[in-house]
């Protein structure tokens, strides 16, 4: 029994001990944490100097949880001059931006790290109409299902049968995407029936979005460059009372000033050389496309008159002169068509790929431009593209890490980006190509198929459901 008082004594005093104990720690964290709160250093063992020399280096996916750490934490990994010094260092990163389109219409945003081969959704875009120009339209001509930034011509059409009210209410029906200074932009577009001059830009650094200056002209798909750090906006159509009318204005965006400028119309000189006046009046000239190459702005153009469209070449606005030429008969004449209205084109190292489909709609080639003999050459005989749907745009094109991607559904109708690595640059023996069905399914396998002239590897997949694609920008920050 002494014995047994004897250990219990020592053994309440050590309890009471530990928990006195227990409580000094306690007060001391709460200190440590109050003092930690009050420290101005992101590290407190470190200068800010070199924390933020460290925050620089590290990748840019681990930033969404750094900035849970503090509020000095977020306002650190939120600012311009961490990502000033990322540049400064060489360590920025090219993310993938993909614009889709979900039921009712709604456009979704999301972010590929190709790196982590993670994905991140973006912030929607703002819901807005602009009901003060929407008033001043005729209530019986509404838009029917256009969004995107690529024209659907039969959809235009319907648009005008007198469906009042259908989707008064979406805005960005027709907008175009560009992106410039690390920043997305969402440009223009039809609220109801009328043409919008908005323009709103998505920051990846606060994860935000912003209403910046509108352009000086209300307009719906038209076409967007990057020239000189400087966002360019060509043609496009306006709502008049008589319809559509094309556009051929040009106006450019300095996202240093926010501010726009004009710059010269484009002549459309192929359309001034039409035989009759009949055809001048009925076929009217529309920019199909754009493309920033070789330090100028390349614009292939098109006559249409529903349902016909006519390529007629196109032309080249020169920044340093302020004026446009004409586009070589070669490269305008053969400049693959995505679809009726539409050309869809890239630059990956200094060279201009475009998309070409072919005509059982079950796959396509990708052509480069040969700008010494001023013609176009198939690359990529086959590309494995696996689910052509009703989508507006089945396939996208975009050049980051220094190769060329194709954006598309694979067999599992699961969003695929594929790289292509060209076997001149590779090297490797030529093999069967495998069906994409077959080698779809690993959805993280690096090598998904082979041919003569192209190695694919799978980047990253992504089930996103009924989601179709619209469109994608690359951001390098």
């Amino acid at each position: 029994m002494g014995s047994f008082l004897s250990l219990a004594g020592p053994k309440s005093r050590t309890s009471e001990h530990d928990e006195g104990s227990q409580h000094e720690t306690c007060k001391r964290q709460r200190m440590s944490s109050s003092f930690n709160e009050e420290n101005p250093r992101l590290i407190p063992s470190l200068p800010d100097e070199i924390s933020i020399l460290i925050l620089a280096r590290l990748p840019r996916i681990c930033y969404f949880d750094l900035r849970l750490v503090s509020r000095n934490w977020k306002a650190t990994i939120t600012s311009p001059e961490l990502f000033n010094l990322r540049k400064e260092l060489g360590k920025t990163e090219e993310w993938l931006y993909i614009l889709t389109k979900v039921e009712e219409d709604r456009l979704l945003w999301h972010a590929l790290d190709p790196l982590s081969r993670r994905w991140q959704r973006l912030p929607s875009m703002p819901n807005v109409v602009y009901e003060e120009e929407s008033r001043k339209v005729s209530s019986g001509l509404w838009m029917w299902n256009m969004v995107g930034p690529s024209i659907k011509i039969a959809d235009v059409i319907r648009g005008w049968l007198g469906r009042k009210d259908t989707l008064d209410q979406m805005p960005f029906c027709g907008c175009a995407i560009g992106a410039v200074d690390g920043c997305l932009y969402v440009l223009g577009g039809f609220s109801s029936a009328s043409t919008m001059r908005c323009v709103w830009r998505f920051d990846p650094i606060l994860n935000a979005w912003s209403e910046v200056t509108p352009m000086s002209t209300g307009r719906a798909y038209c076409k967007t460059g990057i020239l000189n750090d400087k966002l360019y906006v060509v043609g496009g159509v306006s709502r008049g009372r008589g319809g559509l009318t094309p556009l051929q204005s040009a106006e450019v965006f300095d996202p240093c000033t926010d501010t726009w400028s004009q710059i010269p119309s484009m002549p459309f000189s192929r359309a001034q050389v039409l035989p009759t006046a009949f055809l001048a009046d009925m076929l009217k000239p529309i920019a199909t496309g754009m493309t920033s190459y070789m330090g100028r702005l390349c614009v292939p153009q098109s006559l249409y008159s529903w349902p016909f469209f006519v390529d007629v070449g196109g032309e080249i606005y020169d920044p340093e002169t302020n004026s446009w030429v004409e586009m070589p008969i070669g490269m305008g004449d053969g400049w693959p068509a995505r679809q009726a209205g539409t050309k869809l084109s890239v630059v990956v190292d200094g060279e201009l790929y475009a998309f070409d489909p072919s005509s059982s709609l079950d796959s396509g080639n990708i052509k480069v431009y040969d700008q010494k003999e001023d013609a176009w050459k198939v690359v990529i005989g086959k590309v494995p593209i696996c689910d052509f749907t009703d989508s507006e745009s089945p396939y996208l094109l975009a050049g980051f890490l220094g190769k060329l991607h194709i954006i598309t559904k694979d067999a599992n109708h699961d969003i695929a980006v594929l790289q292509a690595d060209l076997r001149d640059n590779l090297g490797f023996p030529p093999s069967t190509a495998p069906s994409c069905s077959a080698t779809s399914s690993h959805e993280h396998s690096d090598l998904l198929a082979e041919t003569e002239t192209v190695v694919w590897k799978v980047i990253a997949t992504r089930d996103f459901g009924t989601a179709e694609l619209v469109s994608c920008q690359v951001l390098d920050i």
